[in-house]
């Protein structure tokens, strides 16, 4: 993460922070959400030499993910006591999937997992396990581009960046 914290400075990102080892970094830019994603891309693939596609969000859209989930804490505390891991995870897109591509993922669900599409975030709720969830072997039904985050990630991001804005 150390190698990915300077190469993003190296491209002008300012303030760069690195949570755990799966990519999620925190930074700040003035320039718009197009182009810095296209700016990371480059310097990933230069750099490291992966192709891949950066999913971004503010800081306040972040915080908007977290305070508007769409389920009951009740409901999951109860997908939570029958889960094996963690029950609750987001589906970040790089931009809304279209709706035929929703319609392909409603197919695919067999009912024991929920889901909430709000844009280009997808809510999911597991009752047994991600792993073997039909659902999230799915995602890619959407027709886009899709990383996942465990809520005690996002949750740790929010918390990240308000410390940032200090």
């Amino acid at each position: 993460m150390a190698e990915l914290r300077t190469a993003l400075e190296n491209i002008g990102l300012s303030r760069v922070k690195t949570y755990i080892q799966s990519g999620n970094v925190l930074f700040e830019s003035q320039e718009d959400e197009a182009s810095v994603r296209q700016q990371i891309e480059r310097e990933i693939a230069s750099v490291f030499g992966i192709t891949l596609t950066v999913v971004m969000r503010t800081a306040e859209e972040m915080e908007h993910i977290v305070s508007h989930c769409p389920f009951s804490a009740e409901l999951i505390a109860d997908a939570a006591a029958s889960c094996v891991g963690e029950s609750l995870y987001v589906a970040l897109l790089p931009e809304s999937p279209p709706s035929s591509g929703i319609e392909k993922l409603a197919a695919a669900n067999n009912g024991n997992d929920e889901y909430h599409i709000s844009g280009r975030d997808v809510y999911l709720l597991f009752r047994h396990s991600v792993r073997d969830a039909k659902l999230s072997t799915n995602l890619q039904k959407l027709g886009v581009q899709v990383t996942v985050r465990n809520w005690n990630t996002m949750n740790k991001l929010v918390e990240m960046a308000k410390e940032m804005r200090l």
